[in-house]
């Protein structure tokens, strides 16, 4: 068993099983190999709105890190803090173009598709649109959203988004296609390539052991 002094030092995050930004950081702590404690936020029960949590994260959304002294909030700064802290098992590759494409890819889903599938924009079309509105609404999004990925990625892909290698437009596709098969019954067979690198994805076990459901908080 580590001492207290390790334990201190281990990283911590704060995730919810079923959030997609929360997996984006779980399969990058795997990939790196880095050691974790799990501390599970309820975003169901509102623990994210809690005085205490809300001092780490202001906007009171997970994941959040914390790596001693360092405090960091929203995946993709957590991703990017852990490339530079932690840059064993790059997450980004050498190439210009090829690196362009990745933060490409991973802001079509931050920007153009996650949010617009999180939990308070459904509550808010569930209470002020209709409660049968709330899927269709994702669908949309989501089809927006797969339909400009594989117009980029068709000319990067190999084995996954962008290549032979796991990059970070990985870690946002996984997320991201997880969802939409599980949660939003979105048909992927329109999105060919998208479905593939995410069968391939089946095989790692850094993307496997970040699964939702293998998450100690997951109540399916």
């Amino acid at each position: 068993m580590a001492g207290s002094g390790e334990e201190s030092k281990k990283l911590q995050l704060y995730s919810y099983w079923r959030s997609s930004c929360a997996f984006r950081v779980r399969i990058a702590l795997n990939l790196k190999g880095l050691d974790y404690e799990y501390k599970a936020v309820n975003l169901l029960k509102g623990e994210q709105r809690d005085p205490e949590y809300l001092k780490l994260n202001p906007l009171g959304y997970v994941p959040t890190l914390v790596d001693g002294d360092a405090v960091i909030a929203d995946s993709f700064a957590i991703l990017m803090y852990l490339e530079e802290k932690y840059p064993q098992r790059a997450l980004l590759p050498q190439d210009c173009q090829k690196r362009a494409i990745n933060y490409q890819a991973a802001n079509i889903v931050s920007a153009n598709i996650q949010p617009l599938q999180n939990l308070a924009v459904l509550k808010y079309i569930h209470e002020k649109v209709g409660p049968n509105e709330t899927t269709p609404w994702v669908q949309s999004h989501i089809t927006k959203g797969f339909e400009a990925l594989e117009k980029l990625l068709k000319d990067y892909a190999g084995k996954y988004a962008t290549g032979d290698e796991v990059y970070m437009a990985d870690l946002f596709l996984a997320p991201q296609i997880h969802a939409a098969i599980k949660r939003f019954e979105v048909d992927m067979n329109q999105f060919p390539t998208l479905l593939r690198v995410f069968e391939a994805y089946q095989e790692l076990p850094a993307f496997q052991d970040a699964m939702p459901e293998k998450q100690p908080d997951a109540t399916c």
